[in-house]
């Protein structure tokens, strides 16, 4: 059983979610999210990346920043831009991209069950990334942004999802980055949250989707409220947002790279896979890598002999890591290699051909994207997947809802 209960929501006034919210703060630059914040003093990027708000010589790292978050944050609650509801909800959160919706809900989910295995990663984490959050969460005393999760599938959940939006009315619609639909709905009958919660209990495993660091960090910040003795009922969870894994869509996660390329590269792939010339990436099959170098694109098969038995050595993500970057490039740790670089699909392959016109890239591969049953089966091997393995679409907004960890 996994414990998921309702939260007094922090959000945005109604005629504001839209000014307010936020792509995440990890999508973006310091740059581009002082940018995109241009002219717009509701833009969560104020609390988000605060950076924005202050000279451009300091480190986004310096505790300034966090301090500039918390700042704002409450600077925010004190003009009415984020309200925090009197009594625990649910929430449900629509995003809707090319026709294709998904639904999660909005809730707190338990550090007990992220520490006990019951909340499953596929990912590992890096401590600087960790303790950027960690510092963010302690200067706002909140859980800043939600953490993407997903469950199997629960008809039962999902018959009380659709019924409260097919006959309650919105609190939030409209249209953002990527042409998105974004859709909330308050769910306050105390009925319904309490059925929630219990179908809940019977659900074995929720899985992060995206999101890890956030979620180490956050659990991180209730242990140590835990052990100093500062801690609140309300710092025992985090925010999460929740969806049915068949709702989900995950699209490829591709590499670029700045590497000096063997006179005989394409004979030391053939080593490895078979290759095709094609006139543009076109790949729509799983084993199927497609390479962009010298102007050309080319199709690596991965040959059916070779795929591994086990399912992370299986993936397509960690034959290209094995057989390419480590043998041939020497790139070890491509979470840590400036020689390597990576580019979300909704960018597309012409992004790619970009890039490597530029003199920072000569060569890119463009991955068949990882799916759902590899990302859930990892998890349940207690396995971790490669870094950047997969890339989720349509991104969940930040501002839309935070959590007040109670504490100050």
């Amino acid at each position: 059983m996994v414990l998921v209960k309702a939260f007094k929501g922090i959000r945005p006034k109604s005629e504001l979610a839209a000014k307010i919210a936020e792509l995440p703060y990890d999508v973006v630059n310091s740059q581009e999210a002082k940018e995109l914040a241009q002219n717009n003093p509701y833009s969560y990027f104020h609390i988000d990346k605060a950076e924005i708000d202050l000279p451009e010589t300091l480190s986004q790292y310096d505790e300034k920043v966090y301090q500039k978050a918390g700042d704002n944050l409450a600077d925010f609650l004190e003009k009415g831009w984020l309200v925090k509801d009197n009594h625990p909800n649910f929430y449900l959160y629509q995003l809707t991209m090319d026709g294709r919706s998904q639904t999660g809900i909005v809730a707190c989910t338990s550090i007990d069950d992220y520490m006990e295995g019951k909340i499953k990663k596929h990912e590992f984490t890096r401590y600087e990334k960790e303790i950027d959050r960690i510092n963010h969460m302690k200067a706002c005393d909140a859980n800043t942004s939600p953490i993407f999760l997903t469950y199997k599938n629960q008809a039962a959940i999902q018959e009380i999802v659709e019924n409260w939006k097919r006959t309650n009315a919105t609190l939030y619609d409209f249209t953002s980055y990527h042409d998105v639909s974004h859709q909330v709905w308050l769910i306050d009958d105390e009925k319904i949250t309490e059925q929630l919660s219990t179908l809940f209990e019977g659900v074995d495993a929720l899985y992060i989707a995206d999101g890890h660091h956030r979620s180490e960090s956050a659990v991180k910040v209730g242990v140590e409220k835990r052990e100093n003795k500062t801690n609140s009922p309300e710092s025992d969870y985090f925010l999460s947002i929740l969806f049915p894994a068949e709702e989900l869509a995950i699209l490829e996660y591709n590499r670029v790279l700045n590497v000096p390329v063997p006179e005989n590269f394409l004979d030391m792939l053939s080593e490895h896979f078979e290759i095709e010339k094609t006139t543009e990436n076109t790949s729509q099959n799983p084993r199927e890598i497609q390479m962009y170098l010298d102007d050309q694109w080319y199709t690596l098969t991965i040959p059916a002999d070779k795929i591994a038995a086990d399912i992370v050595e299986s993936l397509d993500v960690s034959y290209l890591q094995k057989h390419v970057f480590e043998k041939i490039f020497d790139i070890m740790d491509i979470r840590s290699d400036n020689r390597i670089d990576f580019v979300g699909g909704i960018r597309g392959s012409k992004e790619l051909e970009k890039m490597v016109a530029t003199p920072d890239w000569n060569l890119a591969f463009a991955m068949y994207p990882t799916q759902m049953s590899d990302l859930l089966a990892v998890a349940d091997a207690g396995q971790i997947m490669p870094p950047k393995s997969t890339w989720f679409e349509p991104k969940l907004l930040s501002g839309l809802f935070l959590h007040d960890l109670e504490t100050k």
